[in-house]
């Protein structure tokens, strides 16, 4: 069946995101939420997308229900920032990638560069580079989460060890009004302090809605780190302590698509 330039348009948006809200899309091409549901119907028949709540996803994407609804949670900001933070990062470069849904979303964005050498502890992400024949990718080794697919623990740590990076982009569950990065897991948080120790660059990727919101373990403060790419402005509190710690502060902008 032959697809119109909307459907392809459709079907390439939700491929690079991995899903997208129904708000987003129309918002994205322009058009009415009514004209995006009529548009996308053949194609959820013929079973290329998904429907969800309120939105739109791969069809594998619902097997994983905890780690794809963090995907689907404030997708198009995390995808914005991705694109932003891919920018940042030349072809041949090194580059170490956390588990997390916004890195997963960065991996994607970087799925155009050529020759990248990537650690990571994420199968979801190992995957998604390692397509590119150009790349290499080394995934760490340890007990893989059934969540994300992540890898953690003693060898993960000790895998990791043995790299000097370029760049280190990091996904975290909160950042403090005082800029302190926090997850959720003392696992992840010892992973993102090994990650951060080999690398010359270090990069936070989160969306606002990460900005003072409570979690368990404390990963390090934001001296730690050289930018945080968000998709709104901090607040007062947490701008100025990111500005006295020398963070760069990097908003993700939209780019709108031309009909």
């Amino acid at each position: 069946m032959h697809r119109s330039r909307r459907q392809s348009e459709i079907l390439r948006l939700v491929q690079l995101s991995g899903a997208c809200t129904i708000g987003e899309l129309a918002e994205r091409l322009a058009v009415s939420d009514e004209t995006i549901r009529r548009t996308v119907k053949p194609l959820v028949s013929q079973g290329l997308l998904a429907k969800v709540h309120g939105g739109i996803t791969l069809p594998d994407a619902l097997r994983e229900p905890p780690f794809q609804k963090r995907m689907l949670e404030r997708a198009e900001a995390k995808r914005l920032i991705a694109e932003t933070v891919a920018a940042g990062v030349a072809n041949g470069d090194t580059v170490m990638l956390d588990c997390g849904s916004t890195t997963a979303f960065v991996a994607r964005a970087l799925s155009g560069h050529s020759g990248l050498t990537v650690i990571t502890n994420s199968a979801e992400i190992a995957r998604t580079l390692a397509t590119n024949a150009s790349n290499r990718v080394f995934m760490a080794g340890g007990e893989l989460r059934s969540d994300d697919t992540a890898a953690l623990g003693p060898e993960a740590l000790a895998f990791v060890r043995q790299f000097r990076v370029r760049h280190a982009i990091l996904s975290i569950g909160a950042m403090g009004l005082d800029g302190s990065l926090m997850v959720y897991h003392l696992a992840e948080a010892e992973f993102s302090r090994a990650v951060i120790d080999q690398a010359e660059q270090v990069t936070v990727a989160a969306d606002a809605a990460k900005f003072g919101r409570p979690s368990l373990v404390r990963i390090c403060g934001p001296e730690r780190i050289d930018a945080l790419v968000t998709d709104r402005a901090p607040p007062p509190e947490l701008e100025a302590a990111l500005t006295a710690a020398g963070v760069r502060i990097e908003i993700a902008r939209a780019r709108r698509f031309a009909s």
